[in-house]
C-alpha cells in the first residue's frame, strides 16, 4: 500500500501542533482513566466541566468503587450515557481495588484486563502518565489514518498495528495527539477543511 512520506507528515504536524497534548484535565492516572471513560461520545470540554467537583469528592479508586451509584450517575449526567458510564467507573475501580491495591496498573497487559478499558484508553493513560509510547486510535485517528492512506482497515487494533509499523515508537503518543487536534480543527468528519490543511498536497483524499 502506497502512502505519503511519513517524515513529511510528521514534520508538518510538528509545525502545526508542536505541543499537542491530551485535552482532558487530570492530575493522576486514576483521574485520567475516569475522564477518558466519561469522554466517550462526549466532548472533552464538557468532561472538563464535570471532573473538578467529581475529583474533589472522589479521590481514590475505593471512593469510586464504594460510591452510591445513583449519586454518581447524577454527578456525571452532563456527559451523557451517565448510567452506563457510572457502572463502568464502579466496576473498573472495584477491579483496581481488588487486584491492584487501589493503584491504576502501569502496563498495557494489565490495563486491558480492567472492565471497559480497551487498548485506546490504556495507551492514552500509559502514554500520558507513564510516558510509555502508544498509538491512541480514537474516532479522529481512525478517520485520518484512512484518509491519509496510512491504513485500509476499519478495526482499531489493525489500524494501531499499521501505524505502529509506520511511525517511530518515540513519536506514537505525540502523533496520536497531533492527529486528534488536526481532526477536531481541520479534517472534520462531515466537512473536512481541505483548503486550509497542512497535509492537503500529500493526502489522497484531499478535495483542495
Amino acid at each position: 500500500m502506497s502512502h505519503p512520506p511519513i517524515e513529511t507528515i510528521l514534520k508538518r504536524l510538528d509545525e502545526a501542533y508542536p505541543g499537542a497534548t491530551c485535552a482532558l484535565n487530570y492530575q493522576t492516572p486514576l483521574q485520567l482513566l475516569i475522564a477518558t471513560i466519561l469522554s466517550a461520545q462526549c466532548t472533552d470540554e464538557r468532561v472538563n466541566k464535570v471532573t473538578p467537583s467529581l475529583f474533589q469528592e472522589y479521590k481514590t479508586a475505593r471512593d469510586f468503587a464504594e460510591a452510591d451509584l445513583e449519586t454518581l450517575q447524577e454527578e456525571i449526567r452532563p456527559t451523557g450515557f451517565y448510567k452506563n458510564k457510572a457502572k463502568a467507573i464502579q466496576t473498573c475501580c472495584r477491579r483496581i481495588v481488588e487486584e491492584y491495591g487501589g493503584e491504576v496498573p502501569s502496563t498495557l497487559e494489565e490495563m486491558v484486563t480492567l472492565p471497559g478499558v480497551g487498548r485506546k484508553t490504556a495507551n492514552l493513560v500509559l502514554g500520558e502518565t507513564h510516558h510509555i509510547p502508544g498509538i491512541v486510535v480514537d474516532t479522529h485517528v481512525r478517520r485520518l489514518a484512512k484518509r491519509l492512506g496510512l491504513t485500509q482497515h476499519d478495526d482499531p487494533e489493525k489500524i494501531e498495528q499499521d501505524l505502529m509499523r509506520l511511525i517511530p515508537r518515540e513519536r506514537w503518543t505525540l502523533f496520536s495527539h497531533q492527529l486528534i487536534h488536526h481532526g477536531r480543527q481541520v479534517c472534520k468528519a462531515r466537512k473536512p477543511a481541505c483548503d486550509r490543511c497542512v497535509l492537503k498536497d500529500l493526502c489522497p483524499s484531499s478535495t483542495a
